[in-house]
């Protein structure tokens, strides 16, 4: 097997493997944009809840309805800060794939670059080894010709 055909076997893993990097990347990305995106929900829930309890403050709430609406706040800060951990793990996670991604892309472009040289150099063994061959047989040509000269 020739260099070139195990270098091009090397290669396809290395750019299977990049590939696969990248495609992780893109579901790390998804998942920050859809915990981002249920943080910004959560938190105009929020703005909502307290606009409207204001409102009814002014129509005359009871006691009762300022606990509720206490626990419920306090309820709501809840889930707001652990999406917020959420979205920081999910960012997390994403920049450990980029940089995962971002060293197979860097093997990947190494493995290319070899496989180039690898490639380049078989092919001036192979034009010097045609340059060899077409000298060869016009020199036996040429003998052949001046041999039948000679006689």
């Amino acid at each position: 097997m020739k260099k070139t055909q195990r270098i091009d076997m090397v290669q396809r893993v290395v750019d299977d493997h990049e590939r696969r990097k990248a495609q992780a990347l893109a579901l790390c990305e998804q998942r920050v944009r859809e915990a981002q995106s249920r943080l910004e929900e959560l938190e105009g829930y929020r703005s909502a809840y307290v606009r409207d309890f204001s409102k009814r403050a002014q129509a005359g709430l009871d006691g009762a309805g300022v606990r509720e609406y206490q626990v419920f706040l306090s309820r709501l800060d809840e889930a707001l800060h652990h999406q917020s951990q959420i979205v920081t793990q999910a960012e997390l996670a994403r920049t450990a794939e980029l940089e995962n991604w971002r060293s197979a892309a860097r093997r990947a472009a190494a493995v290319d670059t070899l496989a180039k040289h690898w490639r380049a150099e078989e092919q001036r063994v192979q034009d010097r080894r045609d340059q060899h061959e077409t000298d060869e047989r016009s020199q036996q040509s040429w003998s052949r010709g001046s041999h039948l000269r000679v006689t």
